[in-house]
């Protein structure tokens, strides 16, 4: 059960066979059906969350009423808000949905201060990981301003190279920052040769 989760977070640092078995011990499973509103905006997030199998969205509801896809997070990946709810004493602006049914392997704030207590190394990796997750967001950042829409479209194909298959396309141009329209359009022309 453990297999993916002790893969992924080994790319970092290597640990020994007891510190993975310490942070397996602190892990839940937890099985969430598809549609399922993880966090709303108010809450405060509770949990880190690492993708077994699924697909899940964190976004927000502009002030015209209109979501904004910020992250998918698919297999092998992590999921939370620790800009505001799990650092921070503010409510969460944001929503965490699944849009498949899915697995995570999930711990608290508290339960993962517990692991850098038992096993120290588990601090570094998941630095690590956190510098990777900013560094996303910034070449993101950096994209939405300077490239076009089919720029940022082919970009996304090679970020999410499984979910156009998986999810309804609006959630992808909400993602990009366009219409589904545009991006039906932007699709048909990919598709002639």
């Amino acid at each position: 059960m453990f297999a993916q989760i002790n893969s992924s977070i080994s790319r970092y640092v290597s640990f020994t066979q007891q510190e993975l078995d310490v942070f397996n011990s602190l892990l839940v499973l937890k099985k969430i059906p598809k549609k399922t509103i993880m966090l709303h905006r108010g809450d405060k997030c509770t949990f880190e969350g690492f993708v077994v199998k699924g697909c899940v969205r964190k976004y927000y509801i502009d002030e015209k009423g209109f979501e904004v896809v910020l992250q998918f997070a698919v297999e092998n990946s992590w999921i939370s808000d620790i800009s505001f709810s799990i650092y921070e004493t503010d409510p969460s602006l944001i929503f965490i949905e699944t849009l498949e049914d899915s697995d995570f392997l999930m711990f608290s704030p508290e339960t993962k201060e517990q692991l850098f207590e038992k096993a120290p190394r588990f601090e570094r990796a998941f630095r690590i990981l956190m510098q990777r997750h900013l560094a996303v967001t910034q070449i993101r950042l950096l994209q939405n301003i300077t490239l076009t829409a089919e720029q940022k479209y082919d970009e996304f194909l090679k970020s999410y190279p499984s979910i156009p298959k998986r999810i309804a396309q609006h959630y992808i141009a909400s993602y990009l920052g366009i219409s589904p329209e545009f991006l039906s359009k932007i699709r048909t022309r990919k598709l002639k040769p």
